[in-house]
């Protein structure tokens, strides 16, 4: 029976699987407006990134208001922001990624302890991307991990509390450490001319960080802690704000001004180019319901780390059962390039997908978004797994987003994106990232190696 027949929320797609079901029904934009109270944080950067550049409209990001548009719609809204953003240089207020500090003796036990990769071999001034995963698997956070000192650590997070959780996961284990969240607030600098911004603030030195690299530095006097990282896929830096409710703005001035003398400006974050790096946002693309073999990050489950974690036993067994052709998920994160009108905007609802053969809703979009380098609708869904074992013979793991795929799906876009009113587009699954990232992951830099000398023994 359809969803939409009985039940607002659409339980044919089936989320067995999940405790809290992703609310589904389709509600669209009400027009309200966001209220500005003492109850949500303000960022450091607050006055210059919303009241003198202007942001019109915000979320709320780790209990923090977080700018969402500084272009207008009629000056080309998101889309002018994308253009600024993959050729030249853009600036973000990202005070949202609160810095989380595992400090003292026994920081890197702990840490190696709620992360599922191996830190031991981080080095003071190294950077990480990592997963903390609960005692099911599911994916509480995934923030960049940085090492500024030997005994500490900070975790620059993404949308979900971590510091109640680290200090909760410390009662009873004691682990010579303070856990605490501290202030440092982060900015970032991306795009193709981000270099050449960084080199203007903070010198030359600032060209030999490698990615996930770090580097102390002051700008204005003040002092700042440097990595080569982002959320964009384009070139970047993230600068990140010692004493920051102090320094925020001194630091802001200097680097607003470079970006701008390069032809720049301050812009929401990229949303639309991390869709096309195959870059997954926490509350959209997964959650702590979510393991990481459902959404491209099997490979944060690493065969040769001998070291307990939490969610081990229960990772490598989800691990085992995919290697052995045993999918234990109703639905798999994938990529889709989508007909359609183009999506210039966020998108407020998960829409759903449908099985083009019987019609019924099957599937969520998670991220969609017009790519115009690749002249095309794209973003990224939950379909059925089972689907997808039908369209490959190998088995459901990182391997499938290697390449497009011979399998449609329907998405049920609004009207206002929609061929024809009321009728869902028809989508295919893709390979992602869509789009290289100026910076491939390890992983991917592997591939490619290996793709380049494939090409070349042939």
């Amino acid at each position: 029976m359809s969803g939409n027949q009985e039940h607002p929320n659409y339980p044919s797609v089936d989320q067995s699987d999940r405790t809290v079901p992703i609310n589904l029904r389709q509600t669209g934009d009400p027009g309200i407006e966001m209220l500005v109270s003492t109850r949500v944080r303000k960022s450091p950067f607050f006055h210059k990134s919303f009241q003198e550049n202007g942001a019109w409209r915000c979320t709320v990001y780790n209990r923090q208001y977080h700018p969402r548009g500084l272009v207008e719609p009629e000056d080309g809204g998101a889309m002018a922001e994308y253009d600024a953003l993959t050729n030249a240089v853009t600036l973000w207020d990202v005070a949202v990624e609160r810095q989380i500090r595992v400090k003292g003796p026994d920081a890197e036990a702990l840490t190696n302890y709620v992360v599922t990769r191996d830190v031991t071999s981080m080095d003071a001034m190294d950077g990480k991307y990592v997963i903390l995963c609960n005692e099911e698997g599911g994916v509480l956070n995934d923030p960049v991990l940085l090492r500024p000192e030997e005994d500490e650590f900070w975790f620059s997070i993404s949308d979900s509390t971590l510091m109640q959780w680290l200090q909760g996961v410390n009662v009873g284990k004691n682990f010579d450490v303070e856990i605490d969240e501290i202030d440092v607030a982060p900015m970032q600098i991306q795009g193709p001319l981000a270099e050449d911004v960084m080199v203007d603030v903070v010198g030359d030195a600032v060209s030999d960080i490698p990615y996930y690299g770090l580097m102390d530095a002051e700008i204005d006097g003040c002092d700042v802690l440097i990595s080569q990282t982002g959320f964009s896929g384009e070139k970047g830096y993230e600068v990140y704000v010692k004493d920051a409710h102090e320094n925020a703005e001194r630091v802001w001035d200097p680097v607003h001004e470079s970006v701008v003398d390069h032809g720049g400006m301050q812009i929401a974050p990229g949303h639309h180019r991390r869709i096309a790096a195959g870059i997954m946002s926490w509350g959209q693309d997964l959650d702590h319901e979510t393991s990481p073999f459902q959404v491209n990050l099997g490979y944060h489950v690493q065969d040769d780390k001998e070291a307990d974690y939490i969610g081990k036993d229960v990772l490598e067994t989800q691990k085992e059962q995919i290697e052995n052709g045993e999918y234990p998920f109703t639905h798999k994160l994938v990529g889709l390039k989508m007909a359609g009108e183009p999506i210039r905007d966020y998108a407020p609802d998960f829409w759903l997908i449908s099985d083009p053969e019987t019609g019924e809703e099957c599937g969520y979009l998670t991220s969609p978004w017009w790519n115009p380098d690749l002249e095309t609708n794209i973003g990224m869904g939950f379909v059925p797994a089972e689907k997808l074992q039908e369209a490959t013979d190998t088995p459901l793991n990182d391997e499938i987003y290697e390449n497009d795929l011979d399998l449609e799906f329907r998405v049920h876009l609004p009207d206002e994106y929609a061929e024809e009113p009321g009728e869902p587009v028809f989508a295919t699954v893709a390979k992602v990232p869509f789009k290289e990232s100026v910076n491939p992951s390890a992983r991917e830099q592997a591939k490619l190696n290996a793709r380049t000398q494939a090409e070349s023994d042939d």
